[in-house]
């Protein structure tokens, strides 16, 4: 099984993630850490990725997913095309989409102090997003609700 747990920063994806992999046994792997420093000096800095920089990044995400099974990947996956590639090294990889409204995530970004990515980036995060469309067969958990809520929501729709 393979799952990557999507959405823009400040979603949960990570947390999510990481509780997903724990009840399923699986492998947990933060998306981020696999950003080549010059994107996290980039975002860091403010400055929105644009995609000759994710390319490089997502091909180390698929390749994470091609290399690992079971595999919980948290990666933002923003973009359709961005899938499609996923799927390239995963065909059977399932998306989890953790959904949440802007207000909750800038909240969540603003509280923490252990993440390189700005509240300031989150419009251009939520301008990107491209959300999962039904031929997709995305699992969609309500990302306002408890993690263990959405943990069995997610492993349900599974």
């Amino acid at each position: 099984m393979r799952i990557v747990v999507m959405g823009v920063s400040g979603s949960g994806k990570s947390t999510l993630g990481a509780a997903m992999a724990d009840a399923l046994g699986a492998v947990f792997v933060e998306g981020d850490r696999l950003h080549p420093p010059e994107n996290v000096a980039h975002m860091a800095a403010g400055k929105s990725l644009d995609d000759d920089m994710r390319w490089p990044w997502l091909q180390a995400c698929g390749a994470e997913l091609a290399g690992n099974d079971p595999i919980v990947l948290a990666c933002s996956a923003l973009k359709r095309s961005y899938r499609k590639l996923l799927r390239v090294y995963a065909p059977d990889v399932v998306f989890v989409y953790p959904k949440v409204d802007a207000e909750t995530i800038r909240a969540r970004m603003e509280a923490r102090t252990d993440h390189y990515m700005p509240p300031s980036l989150l419009d251009s995060q939520l301008a990107t997003l491209e959300e999962p469309e039904k031929d997709e067969a995305p699992i969609v958990v309500d990302a306002s609700d408890s993690i263990e809520n959405m943990v069995k929501s997610a492993l349900y729709q599974l």
